[in-house]
């Protein structure tokens, strides 16, 4: 049975009923995060976390993460905390071991996956935080069970509950590209890895 992801989200929401728990919220990027964080922000108090040692060079970390700001004063939602770790790709590399030539989307992707989403649910158990998820889901490119896969699993690790999300649903996607457009965000073409550059 093929799971509704959005629709399990949508039933976590609903049973909030006005409280608003803690989230750690592990962003790609501000486009992504963009509508994400129009559909999250009125149910949770959300920390943005920055954890991408897939980006490549330290350049497009650095100019990616300096879209944030910009992407939470134009949206009204300058109270969100925003957590950019130190830029250090070397996890990402070690994680890319002898996956270099693998296909977009494939096992080098699944590494990454588990590499950021595993530092993400680490950071949230520290923290204390009542759930953690992901903008990666957003995107059609990314692959929704497999994200939430390693999620749950995550979770299961970690103690701290898994936000089921799809947010390519509703239009998530292209409500990103709305909100970028009329916020002025600076868009890429790519995931930032240096394998998947050109693909």
């Amino acid at each position: 049975m093929i799971r509704d992801y959005n629709r399990e989200m949508e039933a976590i929401l609903a049973s909030l009923e006005g409280v608003r728990p803690r989230l750690l919220l592990h962003a790609c990027c501000a486009p992504c995060a963009s509508s994400v964080l129009e559909r999250l922000y009125p149910h949770f108090q959300v920390t943005l976390y920055y954890y991408n040692p897939n980006i490549h060079p330290e350049e497009e970390y650095r100019k990616r993460a300096g879209e944030f700001p910009k992407l939470l004063r134009a949206s009204g939602m300058e109270d969100v905390e925003l957590v950019i770790p130190a830029y250090d790709p070397a996890p990402f590399f070690e994680a890319a071991r002898g996956l270099e030539a693998a296909p977009e989307g494939g096992a080098r992707c699944e590494k990454c996956f588990e590499l950021r989403l595993g530092a993400a649910a680490a950071y949230a158990g520290a923290g204390g935080y009542d759930y953690f998820c992901t903008t990666l889901t957003v995107s059609p490119h990314k692959n929704a069970p497999l994200i939430n896969a390693v999620g749950e699993a995550l979770a299961s690790r970690r103690g701290v509950p898994w936000l089921p999300a799809d947010f390519k649903k509703r239009d998530g996607y292209l409500r990103s590209i709305r909100l970028c457009r009329e916020y002025g965000i600076y868009r890429q073409c790519w995931c930032g890895c240096l394998y998947s550059a050109g693909n």
